[in-house]
Order: structure tokens, then sequence, then C-alpha cells
């Protein structure tokens, strides 16, 4: 109480959308190398070998393994992002192998490598093409996934420092003083669903102006 809630609510969000966006991007780069080497192999037991682990993740409670982690490396946001990454790099890596399965075992990918050219170049360039139209549809939904999973994290107290002007410590710290002084809960509760709904709008908004490029210049 008595501090400028204006201050806390500008710098909170580097912490409470930083860590959330930091952790969908090292997701995506990990799942999505996993993704394309696995659908883009021609050896089934590298294949097997790179998903099969995943799947030992998929079935395990994200927020208690993301709790753990916090208790373990306490006020650490690196631990927390690296900790919401890892639950999502299953997810993100089946997406990807499942959308570049057919571009990888199409003629194009056959002719590219009778002409010699890079598993760069044909893989990052022209499979990696073919999954943007599934990841951009699932970005929205990703990040508003791991914004709630730091959240609560950061909530529940097993996350930042409860000193810290993250928006989801904030809503924790003052949560008791509701009446006195409502703004230093509701704001930060607003700024987090204003974020997630405007985020999921903007994704589907350029989803759909990627499949229907005349719209935008209209």
């Amino acid at each position: 109480m008595g501090r400028d809630v204006l201050q806390l609510l500008l710098v909170g969000g580097r912490t409470a959308l930083g860590m959330a966006i930091g952790a969908v991007v090292i997701a995506y780069v990990i799942g999505g190398l996993i993704g394309l080497v696995a659908a883009s192999t021609r050896h089934r037991w590298l294949d097997e070998g790179l998903i099969r682990p995943l799947d030992v993740l998929l079935p395990l409670p994200s927020l208690l393994v993301i709790s753990v982690v916090a208790v373990g490396w306490r006020a650490s946001a690196l631990a927390i992002t690296l900790a919401v990454a890892l639950v999502n790099v299953p997810t993100v890596a089946r997406l990807v192998r499942a959308a570049a399965l057919d571009a990888a075992s199409s003629p194009v990918v056959e002719a590219l490598r009778m002409q010699r050219e890079s598993w760069f170049t044909i893989h990052l360039g022209y499979v990696g093409r073919s999954v943007l139209g599934p990841v951009a549809a699932d970005l929205g939904t990703r990040i508003t996934l791991a914004v709630f999973l730091v959240a609560s994290v950061n909530f529940l107290g097993l996350g930042l420092s409860p000193t810290a002007p993250d928006w989801a410590v904030s809503i924790s710290r003052n949560r008791e003083g509701l009446l006195l002084q409502p703004w230093s809960v509701l704001a930060p509760a607003l700024l987090l669903v204003s974020f997630t709904l405007g985020f999921n709008l903007l994704a589907d908004r350029l989803l759909h102006y990627s499949r229907h490029p005349t719209e935008a210049t209209q």
C-alpha cells in the first residue's frame, strides 16, 4: 500500500509478459526443431527416439511441474521461464511434426535432395514454410497458456519475490487491501485479461489475413 500503482503496472508487465513470451519462443525453437527432424527423417527409429520420450512429459500436470521448479529455484525468473518452455515442448514438437509430414514427403523435397540442396534449405526453407499456418493458429493459445502458468505460479507465491512488481505478485500481495485501494488489484488483473484477449484477437486477425491476403489491401 502507498506505492505508485501506475509505476508498478508499467514495470510489472516486463516480467509477466517477458517470461511468458520468452518461454514460448524457447519452446518453439526446441520443439519446432525436434518436430522438423522427426518429420523429415527416413529412419523410423530416429522419429520414435525423438517423439516418444516427449510423450512422458505430456501427462504431467504443467502447473505442478512448474511449481516444483519454482520452489527449487525460488525467485528465479529464468528457472520459471525454462520450466514453462519445457512443458510446452512436447505439444509444439508434435504439432510441427504433424504439420510437416506431408511437405517432408512431397516430390518437391525429393527434387531438392537430388539437387543436393542443404538440409537447412530443404527443411527450414521449404518444409518450414508449410508449418507457418498451424504455428500461427497455435501461437495465440500458446502464449495465453504461458501467461496463465507464469501468473499462477507467481500468484501462489512460488515464483518471484513477494516484493517484485510483477502483475500476479501485485494481485496476491494487495488482495487483502482490495477495499482500501482496489486499483492495486483490479488494474494488474485487467491488464492480464486484456493482454490475453487482445493477443488472441490479433493472432486470429493475422491468421485470417494470411489466408485471405487480398482483404488486407482493401
